[in-house]
């Protein structure tokens, strides 16, 4: 299937690793011209040197999606590089694995400012400098990557922002939607990614388990039984970042292998 990707112009926060990386490799893939960022020089450009080596078109901008202006310096430098932007996937959060409390008690107030300044407020932030290039061209496509304990208890940290992401986003499809910009975001669970490997070994030892066993845990809630890929979330993200997707605005889609038990209707 051609996902009609050749050409579009993408920014893709978070890029420099993990689930963020992976989109930015599948974009350019199709052809797509892909902005990474990142908050690391080193680990950005040598993913941008990856995609490039693979053939596709990457550039790579340090950012940090808490600072308005570094965020406007980005847009300018990908609608300069590139002469606009048509796709933005927010990618750029701490990860769920990195030990949110689930106790009341261990809710600390600065964490959560942190989490929403970055997940929430850096995601918004970058819709709200590239959705006027969007519109004026009457086309494009904002996908954040949010995450599973949006619909689950134990986390909650973790549920306030990735809530608050889903809340976002089906605020801006709404309005965004008549000028041509689809608006989506994709729910994550636990995912293998490079990382995986030393977290699920720090999590082995913290509980005096093997780390087939926390590998086992995750897994027993999925409905394919194994966690998802970053390349697998990748595909879906690529899906909804092309012309193709365009009957989807607004909605929340789970990318995590299927949760057993709830039904979301």
């Amino acid at each position: 299937m051609d996902l009609q990707l050749a050409g579009k112009r993408a920014i893709v926060t978070g890029a420099s690793r993990g689930i963020g990386y992976a989109v930015a490799r599948a974009l350019a893939a199709e052809g797509a011209a892909v902005v990474l960022a990142a908050r690391g020089q080193d680990a950005l450009d040598a993913a941008a040197a990856r995609i490039a080596a693979d053939g596709g078109r990457a550039l790579a901008v340090v950012t940090d999606t808490t600072d308005e202006a570094s965020v406007r310096g980005l847009v300018r430098r990908a609608a300069g590089e590139f002469g606009g932007v048509d796709i933005l996937v927010n990618s750029a959060a701490t990860p769920a694995t990195s030990g949110f409390s689930s106790a009341l008690a261990d809710v600390d107030d600065d964490r959560l400012r942190h989490e929403v300044e970055t997940k929430v407020l850096g995601y918004l932030r970058c819709a709200r400098a590239v959705a006027p290039l969007m519109a004026a061209q009457g086309w494009g496509r904002v996908i954040n990557v949010s995450g599973l304990a949006a619909r689950q208890t134990g986390s909650v940290i973790g549920s306030i922002r990735n809530v608050a992401v889903a809340a976002m986003t089906k605020n801006l499809g709404d309005e965004l939607g008549p000028q041509g910009i689809n608006v989506t975001v994709v729910h994550p669970g636990a995912t293998i990614t490079e990382a995986s490997p030393a977290t699920f070994a720090a999590m082995a030892e913290a509980q005096g388990v093997e780390e087939a066993e926390i590998v086992r845990r995750f897994a027993s809630g999925i409905s394919i039984g194994r966690l998802v890929t970053a390349e697998e979330i990748a595909h879906t993200v690529v899906f909804l970042a092309s012309p193709l997707s365009v009957a989807i605005n607004g909605e929340a889609i789970a990318v995590g292998g299927g949760q057993i038990g709830p039904i979301h209707y």
